[in-house]
């Protein structure tokens, strides 16, 4: 008898809601870990998805792409992408899923250092501008550029230099960088930094940081990548709850994090960081119309199918 409710129990196990016992899910970050990926961390540190019966293994990728390409191609399950770089690729036929928020409004900014004293975008008339993630941010910069008037502009791929390619003059500006993170990180190298927030010429709100994968992973994992949204949420209201808690959680997941900076950072970050795991449906969609009228996308796209609703 106790042996047949042993197994009963064991069996039962396999059946609670939720639970996804010993399945295993692949992260790739958009970027090297940052305080943008606190909630993963704390998530990851402090046990929400393991008790979803999940192992998250996070990695970082090589170049600034390749997170949504390996999403795309079911080489990773989840990726961390950007909101301009789903609807561009979307618009070329990629098979993804939008499954989840990290970041909820424009992080990125077109900067440069405040020695510069440009005051409006015109003064970047003939210069040199670096770019961050190839395919999407020189495509948003064209765009920005179009609304208002930079002509004759240089494009240089800057990729995770952003730094030091301002700092050593190789560019002027740099589309992409986060005014969050890059702003501290040059005032720390002794040069204070400006931008032009792109809301504030022209370009639509959108998701900063969202969550991928490709369909073939949804169809397989869909409940795994379901706890995986969950975890992520909780780790989220950890950070408003108790930000101290949850700032020691991603140091502990990223033992390499220069703790000044990365505090500084999450004091600025922690008001953008997602409230819900609700899609706006009607944002997304603007922001793909302002693609398709921007030239960001050779067509128009209809967005609502690529994203995935929990309810």
């Amino acid at each position: 008898m106790k042996r047949s409710w042993l197994v009963l129990l064991v069996a039962g196990m396999f059946f609670v809601p939720g639970i996804c016992l010993g399945e295993k899910l692949t992260l790739m970050l958009d970027w090297f870990p940052n305080i943008d990926h606190l909630p993963i961390y704390a998530a990851q540190q402090e046990g929400y998805f393991k008790e979803k019966g999940l192992e998250v293994k996070i990695m970082s990728p090589s170049e600034t792409t390749d997170a949504l390409k390996l999403a795309a191609s079911d080489n990773v399950d989840l990726a961390v992408s950007y909101q301009p770089q789903a609807v561009i690729g979307l618009a070329r036929g990629l098979d993804i899923k939008v499954v989840g928020r990290l970041v909820e409004h424009p992080l990125g900014v077109l900067l440069f250092l405040k020695e510069k004293g440009y005051k409006k975008p015109q003064d970047l008339n003939g210069k040199r501008i670096g770019y961050t993630v190839p395919g999407t941010e020189e495509v948003l910069l064209g765009a920005f550029a179009k609304i208002n008037g930079v002509k004759d502009y240089s494009l240089i791929n800057v990729g995770f230099a952003i730094v030091p390619s301002l700092t050593a003059d190789k560019v002027d500006a740099i589309m992409g960088p986060y005014k969050n993170y890059e702003t501290i990180a040059l005032e720390d190298a002794g040069h204070p930094a400006d931008y032009f927030q792109l809301q504030d010429w022209g370009v639509p709100d959108y998701d900063e940081l969202i969550f991928i994968a490709g369909s073939k992973a949804l169809g397989k994992k869909k409940e795994a990548i379901k706890a995986f949204v969950e975890g992520v949420q909780r780790g989220i209201e950890l950070a408003r709850s108790n930000p101290d808690r949850a700032l020691q959680a991603f140091f502990k997941g990223v033992p390499d994090a220069d703790h000044g900076l990365e505090s500084r950072a999450f004091k600025l970050t922690l008001p953008y960081y997602a409230h819900n795991q609700k899609h706006d449906s009607q944002r997304w969609q603007k922001f793909a119309d302002f693609a398709a009228q921007h030239g960001l996308i050779e067509k128009p796209v209809d967005t609502a199918p690529a994203l995935q609703s929990w309810e």
